[in-house]
């Protein structure tokens, strides 16, 4: 992850919902330099965040503490427990 936000920031409080149907409310997002997005998650479930990068990677870290990182070739899984599926 070498998504390090230095230009913009908001922590706006706006609210969505996830895939699951869950709730959440993001509490900071912004874009770095080279254009890569990130943004921060709370939910009744705890805190996540995603970057999205320019070059079409992005990376997932969620609430139960699994990751999901996809480089547009190739993905992983990590399940909280730290067993991984590659793909």
């Amino acid at each position: 992850m070498s998504s390090k936000n230095s230009s913009s920031n908001s922590g706006s409080g706006s609210t969505g919902s996830s895939s699951s149907g869950k709730d959440y409310t993001v509490t900071s997002s912004g874009t770095n330099s080279q254009g890569n997005h990130y943004c921060h998650r709370e939910s009744d479930a705890g805190s996540g965040y995603h970057y999205s990068n320019n070059d079409g990677s992005y990376y997932y870290s969620n609430p139960n503490g699994s990751t999901y990182h996809n480089t547009g070739s190739s993905s992983t899984y990590t399940s909280p427990s730290g067993y991984q599926v590659k793909k």
